[in-house]
């Protein structure tokens, strides 16, 4: 359990995080703290890791801070904000001021630095058996798109990558399409879940669909 003194100190500061607790609502604890706005949330089938996103500041430019997927190796560490408003970038409120030991000590950086504002979301870990092998295993996460940017970006699904050790190796674009030539979005992907037969499911809150991604081999 995490001690009365420290759960206090997280209500003082308000800063977010993640809990866990029973279903009625005891044993409460905080798993990580240093967290601004996560989404999505899965755990690793392999090794059984929590991995989450996490949107980060606004109103910094439209290229900065990026955005966030992370993995937690165990309880207690501390992801950042509010003195960091996305990977290496310090906040404007924040910059200034010297980082407390204590949080410094358990700080962990993000394992992926997503493209500033894409506002990632839901994600899931791919264990069906439709998508080639390179894909078993690997992170598919949704990017909603930006609120404000002055340029569009986001609106597709990521696909991560891990290394034999269960750290990001790779990141790139799975499915794009949401988002035309001249800025205009024609779909807001919002979570990403595997389908009986193994083909993913995409939803789309603006255009209030769910898409069906399968594969057919050569």
């Amino acid at each position: 359990m995490t001690p009365p003194e420290k759960v206090e100190l997280y209500k003082k500061l308000g800063i977010g995080g993640i809990i866990r607790m029973d279903r009625d609502g005891k044993n409460r604890e905080v798993i990580a703290t240093g967290i601004r706005n996560s989404v999505g949330h899965a755990f690793n089938p392999k090794d059984g890791k929590l991995w989450f996103t996490d949107n980060q500041v606004d109103g910094m430019g439209d290229e900065i801070p990026p955005g966030e997927l992370n993995k937690i190796e165990k309880n207690g560490m501390w992801y950042g904000h509010p003195y960091f408003g996305g990977g290496d970038t310090r906040t404007g409120e924040y910059k200034d001021k010297s980082i407390p030991k204590d949080e410094a000590s358990r700080y962990v950086k993000p394992q992926v630095d997503m493209i500033a504002h894409a506002a990632d979301l839901g994600m899931m870990f791919y264990s069906g058996k439709m998508f080639p092998e390179k894909y078993h295993n690997a992170i598919f996460s949704a990017q909603h798109g930006s609120w404000n940017a002055v340029k569009p970006r986001g609106a597709r699904v990521m696909v991560t990558y891990l290394d034999s050790k269960g750290n990001a190796a790779k990141t790139e674009p799975f499915a794009e399409g949401w988002l035309n030539e001249y800025g205009v979005y024609l779909g807001r992907p919002v979570d990403v879940q595997q389908y009986v037969d193994g083909s993913i499911l995409v939803s789309d809150d603006k255009a209030g669909a769910i898409y069906r991604i399968s594969y057919q081999g050569n």
